[in-house]
C-alpha cells in the first residue's frame, strides 16, 4: 500500500524524473500549469526520445477556471498520400510501420507555441532551457536507455535510418548523452518560433529527408498545418464525469467501456470475474472503435452516440460473464508515447500527452535537426472500405487520450496514459479502482494490469495481478501471457488529483517518473 505524495500548491507527475524536474521548476518560479506541462514535455523530448519528442503529435486537456479547453495538435498526411499512391510506393497492401512513408505531419511543436499563446504566463525560451541544456550538455543514461537504443538500432539497416544509427547508437553506460543537433532544433526554435519549423529551414529539411526516400511529404503539408481547439466529448460512470477529446483520438473506447461495465453488478475487487467484465468490455469498445472511428471530418456515424447509455445498452448483449469471447481479428496498435500532468496554486490543471508512436517513431531522423518523425501514418488502412483508410490531408485514428474528471460538479483529477491500445484499458481499470473500490491514486496505479490485444484478442498480464485471477481467466478461455509486473508494455499512468487541502499526485513506478511538487 502506498500513499500519493500530497502538494499544497501544485505539481507535476511524468515518465521522467527529469522532466518532472523541469515542471517543478517552473512552478517554483511562479509559473502556471501549463507552462509546467510545455516544459515537461520539452524536456522528455530530449531524455526520453524513445516516446515522444519534436517530431511526434500532442493533445491536451486544460481546465481553467473549472472549463474546459481541448487542443488536437496532431497532424495530417500529405496531400497526394491517395491509397493507391502508397500502396505503390509502399510495394504492399499495408502501410509500413516504420520508415518514410509511416511519417505524417507533426503537430507538437504548433501545438506548444499555441497553448502557450493562450494560456501561458513564460516564454518558449524560458521554458525551453532545461531542455535545451539537457540536449547541448548532455543527460546521464543508464544500461536500461543504451540496451533500448541497440535494440532498435540493430533492426533499422535501411538507408533512410542511417541519421538515427549516427545519434543513438555505440552510447554507452553511466555517462551523458549529448544530442549536439537535437540543441540546434531547440535553439532554432527559441529564436524563430514554430516558422523555422513549418516554414523555414526545418521544414525544407524535413521535406528533403522524406522525398528522398520516396515518401510524398511536402513544405506546402508541412506549412499548411494547424492543430484545433475542439470541444470534449464526456459521459459518466457512476458519480463521476469524464471527459476525452473526440475524435481522431480514440478516446471515446473508454467512455464505451465504462457505459458497458455501469449495467453490470460487479463482482468484488481483484477477482477473476470482475477483470474478465472488464476485458470483454474493453473488447466489444475496441470493436466499435475500429469499425467507427477516424478523422473527425470523416466519422460516419456521431460521435456522442457511440459514448450514450443507449448504444452501451444495446451492446451490453455481446458480453457473456461466464466465457471469453473470440471476436474477428481486429488491429493493434503499439505504445512509445509519454503522459504527464500539472497542476497549479490557481487550480489550473492540465491532462497532456505527446508521441511519436512506435519506440522512435518511423525510425527516420532528420538529418543535421536530430528529430525523430512519428509513425502516426502506419496505423492508416489501406483498404478502400476500411473507415481508417488513408487520404490527402486526412488525420488518422489517434491512440492518444489524455483524460480529465469531474466530481461533484468540479475539477476531480486528470489522468492518463502511455500504451497505444493499453490507454483506454489502463484508463478503465485504473477508474474502476479508484471510483468502484475507494483505492487510492498510487495504489490504483501500483496494481497489477493486464492489456488485450485486438489483433487476436489474447491477454498480456502482469504477475501482480495474482496466480489465480490469471488461472481463473485462462478457464474463462481467455488466452493469457503472463510476463513481469514492470514490463513498459502496460504502460506508464500518471494522475493529479484534487483533495480538500491541493492535490495528490501518483506516478508509475513501471517508468523512471516522478511525482514533484510544491
Amino acid at each position: 500500500m502506498s500513499e500519493p505524495w500530497l502538494f499544497p500548491n501544485g505539481c507535476v507527475a511524468s515518465p521522467h524524473y527529469l522532466a518532472s524536474s523541469a515542471g517543478l521548476g517552473v512552478l517554483a518560479d511562479g509559473g502556471n500549469a501549463l507552462d509546467a506541462a510545455i516544459a515537461t514535455n520539452l524536456v522528455l523530448g530530449v531524455v526520453a526520445p524513445y516516446m515522444c519528442g519534436y517530431g511526434g503529435d500532442l493533445f491536451t486537456i486544460i481546465s481553467v477556471d473549472g472549463q474546459l479547453h481541448a487542443y488536437n495538435g496532431s497532424g495530417r498526411a500529405p496531400s497526394a498520400a491517395t491509397p493507391d499512391a502508397v500502396r505503390a510506393a509502399a510495394g504492399q497492401n499495408t502501410i509500413p510501420v516504420s520508415g518514410p512513408l509511416s511519417v505524417t505531419v507533426p503537430g507538437a511543436v504548433e501545438a506548444w507555441f499555441v497553448l502557450l499563446e493562450r494560456f501561458g504566463t513564460k516564454t518558449f525560451a524560458e521554458l525551453a532551457e532545461p531542455a535545451l541544456r539537457y540536449a547541448r550538455d548532455g543527460f546521464p543514461i543508464n544500461e536500461l536507455l543504451v540496451a533500448l537504443f541497440d535494440g532498435i538500432g540493430r533492426s533499422g539497416r535501411d538507408e533512410w535510418a542511417a541519421p538515427w544509427r549516427d545519434i543513438y547508437t555505440g552510447a554507452s553506460a553511466d555517462s551523458l548523452f549529448r544530442q549536439p543537433e537535437l540543441a540546434r532544433t531547440i535553439e532554432t526554435l527559441i529564436e524563430q518560433g514554430p516558422d523555422a519549423y513549418y516554414r523555414g529551414a526545418i521544414a525544407d529539411a524535413m521535406s528533403r529527408m522524406l522525398r528522398e526516400h520516396g515518401a510524398f511529404m511536402s513544405v506546402e503539408d508541412l506549412g499548411s498545418h494547424r492543430g484545433d481547439w475542439v470541444d470534449t466529448i464526456s459521459s459518466t460512470y457512476r458519480d463521476v464525469e469524464i471527459h476525452q477529446l473526440p475524435p481522431n483520438s480514440q478516446g471515446l473506447t473508454t467512455l464505451e467501456a465504462l457505459n458497458l461495465i455501469e449495467g453490470f453488478a460487479l463482482d468484488a475487487p481483484e477477482t477473476t470475474a470482475r477483470h474478465h467484465l472488464l476485458i470483454e468490455a474493453m473488447k466489444v469498445a475496441f470493436l466499435d472503435r475500429d469499425a467507427h472511428m477516424t478523422d473527425a471530418d470523416h466519422m460516419q456515424i456521431d460521435p456522442a452516440k457511440l459514448v450514450s447509455k443507449e448504444w452501451a445498452s444495446d451492446r451490453r448483449g455481446e458480453i457473456d460473464r461466464a466465457v471469453a469471447s473470440k471476436p474477428a481479428a481486429g488491429r493493434a496498435a503499439v505504445g512509445g508515447t509519454a503522459y504527464f500532468c500539472a497542476a497549479d496554486r490557481n487550480g489550473m490543471m492540465v491532462s497532456m500527452i505527446e508521441s511519436n508512436y512506435k519506440g522512435f517513431g518511423s525510425g527516420v531522423t532528420v538529418p543535421g535537426w536530430g528529430i525523430n518523425l512519428q509513425n502516426r501514418g502506419s496505423y492508416f488502412s489501406l483498404d478502400p472500405d476500411h473507415i481508417n483508410v488513408i487520404a490527402p490531408n486526412k488525420r488518422t485514428l489517434h491512440t492518444l487520450m489524455p483524460a480529465f474528471s469531474f466530481r461533484d460538479g468540479k475539477p476531480w483529477m486528470a489522468f492518463g496514459t502511455m500504451g497505444g491500445d493499453g490507454q483506454a484499458q489502463t484508463q478503465v481499470q485504473i477508474l474502476s479502482r479508484v471510483v468502484d473500490d475507494g483505492m487510492n491514486i498510487q495504489d490504483a496505479i501500483d496494481a497489477g494490469r493486464w492489456v488485450v490485444s485486438p489483433d487476436n484478442w489474447s491477454v498480456i498480464a502482469e504477475s501482480r495481478l495474482g496466480a489465480d485471477v490469471i488461472a481463473g481467466l485462462r478457464e474463462l478461455g481467455h488466452d493469457v501471457n503472463e510476463i513481469r509486473h514492470n514490463d513498459p508494455t502496460f504502460g506508464h499512468a500518471h494522475a493529479i488529483q484534487v483533495t480538500p487541502t491541493g492535490y495528490a499526485a501518483a506516478y508509475d513506478r513501471r517508468s523512471q517518473g516522478a511525482a514533484l511538487g510544491l
